[in-house]
């Protein structure tokens, strides 16, 4: 397929923005059973929530571009009942509205405790809110994951390892933007969440490197034989009848060299996973915020290159009849 960098800046951008608030929201809940120190609501959840709205209202423009006419942007959302997109176009302004909400609530301390449990763990209003937030984040990367693993007859991203994939790239991106963050802000948690990023962003090698062995060695259901309707044990294409483009060329194959193709896949195989691990490792050594921040903007450029290569290694089957110019 043809990578749309309009669709590859929505997914990462808000998947960085999910995984930002699962941060924020999983240090409080921490708090809460008193295993991490209280943070300040006022700087470090209100302007964390600030941090992951700009990270999602970014995805949100972003996914303008990839209109044909955007003032119909609305009825994206009316095939609900059957398509993943509709479902996702409803879900981001859901949580990018509850997000609001959680930041507004911790920023000017409208915060009341609604009930207690045995006099030492404390609900207040905000841990509701972000409860509700935290089920919304979650639907939002199965949304965003399924409207690309519900296309069955493209076989490499037909497979749960594809929503897996989107919701541990895009928390292991969250929570190194919250190392960083909470570097920044002078918080306690900065080794927290520095320790959860490197188990999240392992965990995502396992689970990315699973796809692209998978992928290497899938069996494609259909053939040359099958796309020209010609029954023969040796087909080879000579043209495919004419020598212009057309939209089917241009939408349904990336067009890079083989050569630019093997390269993205190992500069994100780098950039994603080992290259953040050891720039948090000597951030949480050295204290340093900025080697922090370093990790997170290679991971993020990392990001960039592997959602190219997850668009490009699908084989739509119209490849197998538009083949050699």
């Amino acid at each position: 397929m043809h990578p749309a960098f309009s669709v590859i800046f929505l997914t990462t951008l808000i998947g960085v923005g999910q995984g930002l608030f699962l941060a924020l929201y999983t240090g409080q809940l921490y708090s809460v059973v008193n295993v991490l120190p209280v943070q300040d609501s006022h700087d470090f959840y209100g302007l964390g929530s600030l941090l992951a709205l700009v990270f999602l209202f970014g995805g949100l423009v972003a996914s303008f571009f990839h209109l044909g006419r955007p003032e119909r942007a609305w009825r994206s959302a009316a095939q609900w009942r059957t398509s993943w997109l509709s479902r996702e176009v409803i879900v981001l302004p859901a949580f990018m509205g509850m997000t609001a909400i959680y930041g507004l609530i911790h920023y000017f301390e409208l915060n009341p405790v609604l009930f207690s449990f045995s006099g030492t763990i404390t609900v207040d209003l905000s841990l509701l809110v972000g409860a509700v937030n935290t089920v919304l984040a979650f639907t939002l990367f199965f949304c965003t994951g399924m409207i690309y693993a519900a296309i069955k007859f493209l076989q490499e991203w037909a497979t749960p390892l594809t929503v897996v994939n989107y919701t541990l790239l895009g928390g292991a991106s969250g929570f190194t933007l919250a190392t960083a963050f909470a570097a920044y802000i002078g918080s306690e948690l900065v080794a927290f969440y520095g320790a959860w990023s490197i188990i999240i962003t392992v965990v995502a090698l396992i689970s990315r490197s699973a796809s692209l062995f998978r992928n290497a060695r899938i069996k494609h259901k259909s053939t040359m034989s099958s796309a020209i309707g010609i029954r023969h044990a040796n087909i080879e294409q000579k043209s495919r009848g004419f020598m212009a483009d057309s939209f089917n060329t241009r939408e349904y194959f990336h067009g890079a060299p083989a050569m630019i193709f093997q390269a993205v896949k190992w500069v994100f195989l780098v950039l994603v996973f080992p290259v953040p691990i050891v720039l948090l490792s000597i951030g949480l050594g050295s204290q340093l915020a900025n080697v922090l921040l370093l990790a997170f903007i290679v991971q993020y450029a990392g990001l960039i290159a592997e959602r190219w290569f997850f668009f490009a290694q699908s084989n739509h089957p119209q490849n197998l009849y538009y083949q050699t110019v």
